[in-house]
């Protein structure tokens, strides 16, 4: 019994030193940075605010030469404003093929032959959302085109640019796609990033490109923004045919909008650098990762959820959202 012990013992010291060497070798593995990072460029979308306004001067400020993407003069002023004389700012609309076109003409001559290091497709948007029989389709291409047809559309552009310099491309997606709690096309938008991305991964591979997805929780930026989401809401309700509105019941849209003021207001996080930091390690990491999760949220509880049998996950998510009560 004593030797029993002893070896027993001896087992689980051995097993923790394995763990130790191993974590110790990923630590390390993780932690190795590239160099030559004041020569390389990197396009960001969506830098009028949120996570690309934030990751663009962290960049900035870490040395990469930054080229940031924004929907309006506004945004890209107020940028170069808080940035130091590298920084670079471009107008995209990346629904846009002629200003896709534009932008990579712009890039090309920046880089003057060296290739772009890193794409980081951030731009997207949210609203609409809300139960699928409150939408048209018209509604699902608005979310879509821009979340989704428009990263494709600016990865592709640029892939040449990112093969020559055997760069990054970080797409954002959410945890949202990989559990699909809401209705609208948001959700099938960041499945398709998740789709989009791991099919380029496996191509560009071969040409030593290496992409990343970040999938950030529930954090407060103009995509998750209260007041848009109520808005829409309202008036997509007073827009719905009257059947529709009996199907669900008078209080429905207040009991809705509760579930949404309560959700953003206990996972939404203020700290956006959880998910730039994200970014930035794709970026200047010699070995990044293929999925960042950011945020508490996301770690312990989104993600987890999404490995749960789909009949564990519907009792859950149904817990979250009001039933309808016709009249």
């Amino acid at each position: 019994m004593v030797f029993c012990c002893a070896d027993l013992l001896c087992s689980c010291w051995c097993s923790l030193a394995v763990i130790a060497l191993i974590a110790a070798v990923w630590f390390f593995r993780d932690s190795r940075q590239i160099s030559g990072i004041h020569e390389k460029h990197v396009l960001i979308t969506g830098c009028d605010s949120g996570f690309g306004n934030l990751v663009a001067r962290q960049l900035d400020r870490q040395g990469f030469l930054v080229i940031a993407v924004c929907l309006t003069e506004t945004g890209a002023s107020k940028l170069r404003a808080t940035a130091s004389p590298r920084l670079k700012t471009l107008q995209l609309n990346v629904t846009d093929s002629t200003s896709i076109d534009r932008a990579l003409e712009y890039v090309r001559r920046e880089t003057g032959g060296k290739g772009l290091w890193g794409l980081v497709n951030n731009a997207g948007v949210s609203v609409p959302i809300g139960p699928m029989d409150w939408m048209q389709l018209h509604d699902f291409k608005k979310v879509l085109d821009v979340n989704l047809t428009g990263v494709i559309a600016v990865t592709l552009k640029f892939l040449p640019l990112l093969k020559k310099a055997q760069g990054r491309v970080v797409n954002v997606a959410s945890m949202l796609g990989r559990l699909s709690i809401i209705g609208g096309g948001y959700c099938l938008s960041k499945f398709g990033v998740e789709a989009f991305s791991d099919s380029l991964r496996r191509d560009m591979v071969h040409f030593g490109v290496k992409v990343s997805i970040i999938e950030p929780g529930f954090f407060k930026t103009q995509v998750t923004d209260l007041g848009l989401i109520e808005d829409d809401l309202k008036k997509r309700w007073s827009n719905l045919p009257e059947q529709v509105r009996r199907d669900y019941g008078d209080s429905y849209l207040q009991e809705y909008l509760k579930v949404q003021e309560f959700s953003m207001r206990m996972l939404a996080s203020s700290d956006l650098s959880k998910v730039s930091s994200c970014m930035r390690h794709a970026l200047s990491a010699r070995h990044p990762r293929t999925r960042y999760a950011a945020g508490w949220d996301a770690k312990f509880l989104w993600i987890p959820l999404s490995y749960l049998p789909t009949c564990v996950v519907d009792i859950f998510t149904n817990a979250l959202v009001p039933s309808p009560k016709p009249l």
